[in-house]
């Protein structure tokens, strides 16, 4: 396998990141922040970042930028490309394949454990985010998809009630979340994530953990085998 950042431009920062609150820690904040751009897939594979732009996408001074990123490079999210620069790295096979895998277990085991856990208030938010999704795939606002997909599984994972679960759940979507800009459009065309969402929707209205479980890692599998095609 060749590497998968070599020979490609780097795409230039968005400006999607937003800034923080100074009422907190500038440095948690600045991490807290670029993290869940991450995970939402609001930087794509191949984004250049630098200590100047990151500090001025969140209105804070480089060393909260530079503390930010040096811990993001420290968890695998972000990759070296000169003394003053960094990327949002290309995902490898293997990579993609050991993700899956545990996403699998633990994706799997919180959406089964939601099940018990779930409200008739959380249903009707999970419906008000599918039809945000739905309504991005129609109209081909990728972003807005990712964004609510995000919300989407998170409000599942969350009420699994296992706060450490949550956690690791999160580290893998902080290595993964990036490569989700490629589903699309594909993912746009087929439909396959809305009818695993709605086989989730329908188990967790009937208290079905099981079908729950299956829907989640149905469209975990999904996913897999568009984005390994893709690095093939």
């Amino acid at each position: 396998m060749h590497d998968a950042t070599k020979g490609r431009k780097p795409a230039s920062l968005p400006g999607e990141l937003a800034a923080i609150d100074r009422h907190q820690s500038l440095g948690e904040r600045a991490y807290a922040s670029l993290k869940d751009s991450l995970i939402r897939g609001a930087l794509r594979p191949g984004t250049k970042l630098t200590m100047r732009s990151v500090a001025q996408a969140l209105h804070v001074s480089t060393t909260p930028a530079r503390d930010a990123i040096t811990r993001l490079i420290g968890e695998g999210a972000l990759v070296n490309l000169g003394p003053k620069t960094v990327i949002v790295p290309q995902l490898t096979l293997a990579a993609l394949d050991e993700i899956t895998a545990i996403r699998l277990a633990l994706e799997g085991l919180a959406a089964q454990k939601a099940a018990a856990n779930v409200t008739p208030a959380d249903i009707v938010e999970l419906e008000r985010l599918q039809e945000r999704i739905n309504q991005g795939l129609d109209e081909s606002r990728y972003t807005e998809v990712l964004d609510a997909n995000k919300d989407f599984h998170f409000l599942i994972y969350r009420r699994s009630g296992m706060v450490r679960l949550v956690i690791m759940i999160e580290t893998l979507w902080l290595q993964i979340g990036p490569s989700f800009n490629d589903l699309y459009p594909e993912f746009a065309q087929s439909r396959t994530g809305v009818s695993n969402h709605m086989w989730a929707l329908h188990g967790l209205q009937d208290g079905d953990a099981a079908a729950v479980r299956a829907a989640i890692e149905n469209d975990i599998r999904s996913g897999y085998r568009h984005l390994s095609s893709l690095v093939e």
